[in-house]
């Protein structure tokens, strides 16, 4: 199974930009779909963005679409989640996760995937 590392968190201001990577262990990152969620203090975890296994699908939370954008590299083992113009909103422990299975399945919804990052904080200031 794969296993994920998150890093590029910290604290911006808003109009600030990010850049999120995730780095899997394992030879069969490639077969993985790989996506991106959140979960903001007090509330639940939801889904942020995710990618096909070669990277040309891709689907978006609509609240970020137009500013975000995932992208994965199979010969690095890494996904992406490049972030622009950041919203206090934008606020939150943002997790990479990993699935067999693609983003269209109730897999996802559910927050039922094969792998979870430790996650990292991104914390946009007014």
């Amino acid at each position: 199974q794969v296993q994920l590392v998150e890093s590029g968190g910290g604290l911006v201001q808003a109009g600030g930009s990010l850049r999120l990577s995730c780095a899997a262990s394992g030879r069969t990152f490639s077969s993985y779909f790989m996506g991106w969620f959140r979960q903001a203090p007090g509330k639940e975890r939801e889904f942020v963005a995710a990618i096909g296994l070669s990277g040309t699908f891709t689907n978006y939370l609509g609240s970020v679409k137009g500013r975000f954008t995932i992208s994965r590299d199979n010969a690095k083992n890494t996904v992406y989640l490049q972030m622009n113009t950041l919203k206090p909103e934008d606020t939150a422990v943002y997790y990479c996760a990993a699935d067999r299975f693609p983003s269209t399945d109730s897999r996802w919804s559910r927050g039922a995937l094969d792998a979870w990052g430790q996650g990292t904080l991104v914390t946009v200031s007014s």
